[in-house]
């Protein structure tokens, strides 16, 4: 294994955080310390400027970390090389979801795919669609499973499936029985709608430029920040919304909400993305590869 004082500096160095760095090295924040006092004390310079509480990288600091990514780097393709030699597919991946996909859809993928490989370990980070983009980009996680068009060119994004998008009612709401709705009908009842930055909130907003609809003029009720928030607000009567149709079918069989087809329709891929000069350990493909097999065969319904 690497030297554990470049490890921890480099884990600092990403997060620029004492305190962050020893929760994800699961270390006591003296320990963290320590390891970059001797990391300084080898090439007798500072590496990190404190001031007022926070941490940036001084010039000798950045040149090190520049070569400590390249050696993790190196050091990945040399254990992947080697497991590939004697045949063994292990190792951790840190997956990155929006709120929506781990939720709903990625519980029965993972678990088929740890049925077919015990021995790869799966780490999963939940945020909403900007905060998978910005994990990825700053290497926090291998892979990404985003709601929304990612706008990044150093980024390859591989769809994975379509989502179908409804309004939900509750179940005595006036356009309950309705076979479609359309932005008309919406804007004049509550609406409750997701929080900035959220995938799900991103497609609808795109939806509503492309039929002249300003956000503004939607009765905005409230601001949640998941799914099931949003599903429990819906049945309380307090607004109508829009939602992913994969994550309202329990609602749907209890009959305490209706759905309701958008008129026109309101689709969006589910996508891997990832950074597209990481270099990919086996682990990384053979997920790839199962996860884009498993979304093939299921199109349609939950994951």
């Amino acid at each position: 294994m690497s030297d554990r004082r470049l490890q921890v500096f480099h884990t600092v160095a990403k997060l620029l955080s004492f305190t962050k760095a020893a929760e994800r090295l699961h270390m006591t924040q003296p320990a963290v310390t320590f390891q970059v006092r001797q990391l300084e004390e080898q090439f007798n310079t500072r590496l990190f400027d404190r001031t007022h509480n926070r941490i940036s990288l001084t010039d000798a600091g950045q040149v090190i970390y520049e070569h400590a990514v390249k050696i993790f780097e190196l050091y990945s393709q040399m254990e992947n090389a080697v497991r590939e030699i004697t045949g063994e597919i292990s190792g951790t991946l840190t997956l990155g979801a929006s709120t929506t996909i781990a939720e709903y859809m990625l519980p029965a993928l993972l678990g088929n795919f740890r049925s077919e490989y015990p021995d790869i370990n799966i780490q999963l980070k939940v945020s909403n669609t900007d905060g998978i983009v910005y994990m990825i980009e700053n290497n926090e996680i291998d892979l990404g499973v985003v709601e929304a068009p990612v706008h990044n060119k150093n980024l390859i994004v591989d769809e994975c499936r379509e989502d179908k998008l409804v309004c939900v009612v509750p179940v005595n709401h006036p356009l309950a029985n309705n076979e479609t709705i359309n932005l008309q009908d919406i804007i004049d009842y509550p609406y409750i709608c997701r929080e900035e930055g959220s995938g799900t909130r991103e497609v609808i907003n795109e939806y509503l430029d492309q039929h002249s609809v300003p956000e503004s003029s939607l009765k905005l009720s409230m601001e949640l920040g998941s799914p099931e928030a949003i599903k429990g607000a819906v049945e309380a009567g307090m607004g109508i919304s829009i939602v992913s149709s994969a994550t309202i079918g329990k609602e749907l069989e209890l009959d305490t909400l209706k759905a309701v087809d958008l008129d026109p329709p309101l689709t969006r891929p589910f996508s891997f993305v990832y950074k597209k000069q990481k270099f990919r350990v086996q682990a990384m493909e053979e997920l790839l590869e199962f996860a884009q097999q498993y979304c093939k065969e299921h199109q349609e319904g939950p994951l």
